[in-house]
């Protein structure tokens, strides 16, 4: 199944795909959009694009598993999404990916304005990788 992850910022906005076997999450773009309904039309495209079956959004959780004003911000976003594009929406935790993303970029040695164009990408494919993960690890088995 096609899946597309969203790293929902207020200014850039990461998106990331799996492909059809759920095996690799990619990088597609950053969408820097700060109006929420645009951006959520631009998803659309993207999805459609990319025949998206599922949309997995970042919820950022703090630390203590609570969830905060920007967590809420998200579940108001991934519902705008799932009214516009009639594709399911799940959210997937998405603590420490950002720190993740630049700990990835700083190996590669990615810095400055490079870094500031695809940190939010990279952020949605650990976002999507994440979830694909989870879904493996809990999915029934076959007899």
């Amino acid at each position: 199944m096609i899946i597309l992850s969203v790293d929902y910022g207020d200014v850039r906005t990461g998106i990331a795909v799996c492909d059809k076997f759920e095996i690799l999450a990619s990088p597609v773009c950053v969408i820097e959009e700060k109006n929420a309904e645009v951006l959520a039309d631009k998803i659309k495209e993207t999805a459609e694009k990319n025949k998206a079956e599922i949309i997995v959004v970042g919820l950022p959780k703090n630390m203590d598993s609570t969830e905060g004003f920007r967590a809420e911000r998200c579940k108001e976003f991934a519902d705008l999404l799932k009214s516009k594009t009639g594709i399911a929406v799940e959210m997937q935790d998405e603590r420490l990916t950002t720190v993740s993303a630049h700990n990835a970029l700083n190996t590669v040695n990615v810095r400055g304005k490079k870094r500031k164009a695809v940190v939010d990408a990279v952020s949605a494919v650990m976002i999507l990788q994440d979830f694909i993960d989870k879904r493996k690890n809990t999915a029934p088995e076959v007899k």
